[in-house]
């Protein structure tokens, strides 16, 4: 830890905003915080803290059902775990008259992105308390700002003309970033930067206000240099929310560097902050669309996927996003079904260019393989619902039925660890769960693996967005199996380069992995020729150029 005055005020400043807008989420991400064997103090806190302890611990059911008796209690926690339909079971058990009600009733309808339906409840409180008091402030100022978010007219169109691209750095805006955060999102910047840097540019990144303390790391650095790349931080004493600060913050940074390229990286937040630069600097804008947030938010409650996809806050997001895109001097995503996504909201087709993802030569080293007498089938994730993990769990356990001595690897972290563990246990499916590791020790997993499986759901964002993980995994020659999508059609070619399976169908993914296991021989022929395309093409020096070309060509 690097503590600072400076970083103690802004920690402090951070926890009371969380524990004024949700107190019940606080003690949430304490126990999240908090070592497995130490969970269970929480208790002593009350109904609440045995809440929290249950569900750290993946007993989700439970951690719900011990609030049952109140009502309320059971609302607010149903909410800070992101449960509407069990929040909306517990508001209807609610008498009309009582106090807590409408602010619940905001929050579920906050939760459930029905933004106006949200201010009416807040509306709705008869007492100035509710009105004006402590607890509903924070929602009022989110349900605003998510409002406005959504209003195009609030983003720049360019009211100075931006001048060419010329010598200068390239300046990355990114919401998180290496070291503190590792994941596909934070590698991709390092590699396109580092690859920026070997081709002669010169390339800084600079991550919102108050990163890393936001993510619960007390580091007061403002400036981190990570293999010859330059990261800056924006740690002011106290942090608003406000994007007028992200925009003043950054601001200080680009008149020091004067870079030629503003360069944000999704979502529409980071892109807002550079075109509102433009305006004042005159520097293009170059916005790289790394998914589509509005349905990655949706993709966590594929159960209400419909209503969700008609609520306020996915058409305001959606709605700020495209104007971003169309406000930008150039557009750069990751793959076809992206660019049509893009091209489909009103970008010109030559405003936008195709960055893929890629690797670093490492990755083309060959792998050691460990001694093992399993037939081990695993991934490299984070893990969320659109993951499909419980697939991955599920078509394990049927392939030991089958006599196959099938063990799932689970290499990440992530909300849904604790209640996937719990489901092997309780359902003595063979799994390993590795947590977080270190980006350098991903092809020491690798090693361990004897195919590479990406079984992600059908959810739009898994349609559209083509993840990092699975290029690495070819790279290193392993045998790949996706769920047959869009996006990973683009990579995976069936038969050719790994293999496709049905979505969300844990007995087509056995049959697959089942045929791979007796058939080793198609597993290393695969594993070969996906090796051999992403060498070909799918390279951070290769992508260098590319961004190169794009800055040039910038009009």
């Amino acid at each position: 830890m690097h503590l600072t005055p400076r970083i103690l005020t802004l920690t402090a400043s951070i926890a009371w905003r969380h524990a004024t807008a949700d107190p019940v989420r606080a003690v949430l991400l304490a126990s999240r915080m908090l070592p497995p064997r130490l969970r269970g103090a929480l208790r002593v806190i009350g109904p609440y803290g045995t809440a929290a302890a249950l569900w750290a611990g993946g007993d989700r059911a439970r951690a719900l059902a011990v609030l049952e008796r109140d009502p309320r209690r059971q609302a607010a926690f149903a909410l800070a775990v992101d449960r509407p339909q069990a929040a909306r079971s517990a508001i209807a058990r609610l008498r009309d008259t009582d106090k807590r009600r409408p602010i619940l009733a905001a929050r579920l309808a906050w939760r459930e992105g029905r933004l106006t339906d949200a201010t009416r409840a807040l509306d709705s409180t008869g007492s100035r308390r509710g009105r004006r008091g402590r607890r509903p402030r924070p929602i009022e100022r989110r349900l605003r700002r998510a409002l406005a978010a959504g209003t195009p007219a609030r983003v720049s169109v360019g009211s100075k003309a931006p001048r060419p691209a010329q010598a200068g750095p390239v300046l990355h805006l990114v919401t998180d970033a290496l070291p503190s955060t590792s994941a596909g999102y934070t590698i991709r910047t390092h590699e396109i930067a580092k690859a920026q840097r070997d081709a002669g540019l010169d390339p800084h990144v600079v991550t919102g206000p108050g990163f890393p303390v936001t993510k619960g790391i007390l580091d007061g650095r403002r400036r981190v240099t990570l293999d010859g790349v330059p990261y800056h931080r924006l740690l002011p004493w106290t942090l608003t929310g406000q994007e007028s600060q992200a925009v003043e913050l950054t601001a200080r940074l680009v008149s020091r560097l004067r870079p030629s390229v503003l360069h944000p990286a999704s979502n529409y937040s980071n892109a807002r902050v550079a075109l509102a630069l433009r305006d004042r600097y005159g520097i293009p804008v170059v916005y790289e669309v790394r998914g589509f947030w509005e349905d990655t938010w949706l993709s966590r409650h594929p159960e209400d996927a419909k209503a969700l996809k008609e609520s306020d806050l996915y058409q305001a997001i959606r709605a700020a996003e495209t104007a971003c895109m169309r406000a930008a001097d150039l557009v750069i995503t990751l793959g076809e079904a992206m660019r049509d996504e893009i091209a489909s909201r009103g970008v010109p087709a030559d405003k936008i260019e195709i960055v893929p993802n890629a690797v670093d030569e490492a990755f083309f080293r060959p792998l050691t393989p460990a001694p093992h007498d399993d037939y081990v089938i695993g991934t490299v994730t984070t893990l969320v619902p659109h993951e499909g993990i419980g697939t991955l769990l599920a078509a394990t356990r049927i392939l030991r039925g089958r006599d196959v001595p099938a063990r799932a690897l689970i290499v990440g972290d992530g909300p849904d660890r604790a209640a996937l563990e719990r489901q092997a246990r309780a359902d003595g499916t063979a799994a390993t769960f590795t947590g977080r590791v270190p980006a350098a020790r991903v092809r020491d997993f690798h090693a361990l693996l004897d195919v590479f499986v990406v079984p992600r759901t059908r959810d739009r964002v898994c349609q559209l967005v083509t993840p990092l993980k699975p290029v690495e995994a070819m790279a290193s020659g392993l045998c790949v199996v996706t769920s047959e999508l869009s996006a990973l059609a683009e990579i995976v070619k069936h038969e050719v380069t790994g293999m496709l399976t049905m979505p969300q169908d844990p007995v087509s993914l056995a049959d697959c992995l089942e045929w791979l296991y007796r058939n080793p021989d198609v597993r290393a022929k695969l594993g070969a020729a996906a090796r051999e395309w992403v060498a070909e093409d799918r390279t951070w020096t290769r992508n260098a150029e590319r961004y190169r070309l794009a800055y040039a060509n910038m009009r």
